[in-house]
């Protein structure tokens, strides 16, 4: 897309967006600070210079300083002609159009978006916009639609059709009921203001927007969508249509739920028409030739693929094909009301309050799974790497069912679970980083569930460290999920051990930052690892663009360590705390050590082993970790130590040493192969006399003087992946 007077480059556009990932700034709370507050001396009547819209930038993305040459390009992108009056100068830009473009990108409700825009514009309160000022707000939406990549030239028709549909007695004002109504029927400008469609189960599709990499036909009027072209998709049928079909489209065929006693039991396939990517019959093995026009059917519970001719040979029941056993099905949920035995149908006012069911309650339906079966309940954090973890949400919601598959962002974890509680042998899938598995975990131990679920990981973080110990791998990369889920099937429980932590500062004139978690999962350290992460934390905070994939992540890593290694800010640590391991002293005169890690798992910063590999015969794990401490809590011996093995179920941590920054580094880039291997204990305690950098599972802060003990909390069932075809991924776990 070429860069021009009111656009930004694309790259302008993914970075702004990346820094709005960080933000957790509203823009009504930014331009309150503008209108009445310390920002007002900024303000130009509507406008503002700038230097007022770098300190707006600053003040939203929450940044000490945004690159001067993406502040200059939005500053450039808002000065517009149309927006300016003719006595302002034209080194300013109007304050409510740029209101108005970000409250566009950010999150939040179609309807609450619809409402803020319009009153942007209302300046004079008086509930009334004129044509000039509807086109301003249609201005910013088609300039947000291009910067998503949408195809522009096919969005402007509908959003004519919706001016026409507001003015409709052609009075060239527009109420703020009217804008309302019209919006929130324009289905097309609904996915563009960011509304992930609210499951009712009345006939409602389900939209995203996607463009096609191969010819897709129109499901409405059944001419081609284009190739590279955009449409709209459902999430729940895989119906396709036109941005401009979509109003007029048939109703959606999926129901989440049995609606009558006659369909609790007993699922039917549902079959659409088109959607046959396979290109290939399930019932004759015959091609489907899905180039030429809209032809096939597919299921969307068992997700076979047939001729139109073929379906007279297809039974009426389906068995939910080879996801059966996570699929939750349809007849499988019910409303409670069913379940007393009355032998009447839903009322209006009974299906009213089932389709408006957002699962913040258990009540309005029941749960009865086929037998033998273990439904997933599934987690997905959408921020996580980047666009996939939306992705992610919007395939298993059509490979599952829609009710069983929950965006963290919306409500959190607390709904899926109090959905599932009484669901017997069901599995909990975890859709993000190691921070959003701590965030399940943490709601598990605290929802007093009758039975706790084992709980697998989908890998979407940057570090991964949990998912792969867990044999999840280190990061999802776009693989199949319909092989992952079948992989989840073979997989087996652990128990994975959890730390309490309990932090007692000293009273000093110093302030700590705060603590990030008082439970551990992964690991624990103090000194140069931490203040490595710590550096590389306050710079993806300044700058997360910089940090935007793996590898630059890593050499960013190595060059904070490099950096450490010539300042040393830990050297000679041992002398500034002491530590305790089940009530005995841990004596480190001997060492010169700049850095300790006390570790749960036997990862760390994506991948890097601090214990080391343990060479042994294949045998039991927890077999041998008894025969070498036998019972005992605590193994100091470096003979012993050199031969004990990291598992995640003996109750015990591991603890580490490390020498510098440059040994760091080395074992992080796997140059070396561990650290200092100081003891196995399950019980530790720190004292420190100053102020230190500390980490617990990748998040760092500085502690002033205090007192540190990590006690063992609990056991949580994990699923381990089936072992890889070829060498063991760690060894140690297998």
């Amino acid at each position: 897309m070429a860069k021009e007077r009111g656009l930004i480059s694309p790259s302008d556009f993914a970075q702004l967006q990346k820094y709005m990932e960080y933000s957790t700034r509203k823009v009504s709370d930014v331009l309150k600070l503008f209108e009445d507050g310390e920002m007002a001396e900024y303000l130009q009547g509507d406008a503002i210079g700038y230097e007022g819209f770098q300190q707006f930038l600053k003040i939203y993305l929450e940044v000490d300083n945004v690159p001067s040459p993406l502040s200059l390009a939005l500053f450039q992108s808002f000065q517009t002609s149309y927006c300016l009056e003719e006595t302002v100068k034209e080194d300013v830009v109007c304050l409510s159009d740029v209101s108005c473009y970000f409250s566009l990108l950010e999150g939040g409700r179609p309807e609450d978006k619809l409402e803020f825009t319009f009153k942007l514009y209302d300046t004079d309160r008086n509930g009334i916009l004129d044509s000039s000022e509807v086109d301003k707000i249609i201005i910013q939406m088609m300039r947000v639609a291009e910067y998503l990549d949408w195809e522009v030239s096919e969005l402007r028709p509908i959003l004519q059709e919706m001016m026409k549909e507001i003015d409709y007695d052609g009075s060239g004002s527009v109420s703020l009921a009217e804008w309302l109504r019209a919006g929130a029927t324009t289905v097309p400008l609904l996915v563009l203001l960011g509304l992930e469609m609210t499951l009712k189960d009345n006939g409602q599709h389900m939209w995203r927007p996607k463009r096609f990499p191969r010819p897709v036909y129109c499901n409405l009027c059944e001419s081609s969508i284009g190739l590279g072209k955009q449409g709209l998709s459902c999430n729940l049928c895989k119906y396709v249509v036109h941005d401009q079909c979509a109003m007029k489209a048939q109703p959606c065929e999926v129901s989440t739920y049995a609606k009558s006693r006659k369909d609790i039991g007993v699922q039917s396939h549902v079959w659409v028409r088109g959607g046959c990517e396979s290109g290939r019959c399930d019932r004759c093995q015959k091609k489907i030739r899905i180039y030429h026009s809209l032809v096939g059917l597919h299921c969307v519970w068992c997700h076979l693929e047939i001729h139109d001719d073929c379906l007279p040979a297809m039974g009426h029941e389906c068995d939910c094909g080879l996801l059966r056993d996570h699929i939750l099905r349809p007849s499988s949920i019910y409303p409670s009301v069913l379940a007393s035995g009355q032998e009447r149908k839903i009322s209006k006012t009974n299906q009213k309050t089932v389709d408006d069911f957002n699962l913040s309650t258990s009540e309005a339906l029941r749960i009865d799974p086929v037998s033998n079966t273990h439904p997933l309940l599934v987690f997905v954090n959408p921020k996580s790497g980047g666009k996939q973890g939306e992705r992610v949400l919007w395939k298993f919601q059509y490979l599952l069912n829609p009710r069983q598959v929950f965006n963290l962002l919306k409500d959190g974890p607390e709904p899926g679970l109090r959905f599932f509680r009484d669901v017997p042998d069901y599995r909990i899938l975890v859709c993000g980083g190691d921070g959003t598995v701590g965030w399940i975990l943490e709601t598990i131990d605290k929802a007093n569930l009758p039975a706790v679920p084992p709980v697998a990981v989908l890998p979407l973080g940057t570090g991964n460290d949990l998912a792969r110990c867990l044999r999840w791998g280190g990061g999802y990369e776009g693989q199949n999920l319909g092989k992952i889920l079948k992989d989840l099937e073979t997989s087996k429980v652990v128990h994975m051990d959890r730390w309490s932590v309990e932090v007692i500062p000293q009273q000093t004139e110093e302030k700590s930052d705060p603590v990030p978690f008082q439970i551990i999962n992964n690991y624990f350290s103090i000194g140069v690892d931490a203040s490595i992460a710590h550096r590389f934390h306050i710079m993806r905070e300044k700058y997360p663009e910089k940090f935007n994939s793996r590898m630059k992540n890593k050499l960013w890593y190595f060059e904070f360590a490099t950096s450490e290694s010539i300042f040393s800010t830990c050297k000679r640590l041992e002398e500034s705390l002491t530590v305790e391991i089940c009530g005995k002293p841990l004596d480190l005169s001997n060492l010169s050590l700049e850095g300790i890690a006390v570790l749960n798992i036997p990862s760390t910063h994506g991948g890097s082993n601090l214990w080391g590999d343990t060479k042994r015969p294949h045998s039991d794990i927890h077999g041998i970790n008894q025969a070498l401490g036998a019972t005992a809590k605590v193994i100091t011996d470096p003979d012993i130590l050199k031969t004990c093995v990291p598992d995640l179920s003996d109750k015990r941590l591991e603890v580490v040493g490390l020498e510098g920054a440059i040994e760091m580094g080395q074992i992080y880039t796997k140059l070396k192969n561990a650290g200092h291997r100081l003891a196995k204990c399950s019980e530790i305690t720190f004292h420190t006399t100053r102020t230190l950098p500390m980490q617990i599972d990748g998040e760092p802060w500085m502690q002033t003087p205090c007192t540190i003990k990590i006690t063992h909390r609990n056991q949580m069932p994990m699923l381990m992946g089936p072992p890889p075809r070829s060498s063991n991924f760690f060894g140690f776990l297998c």
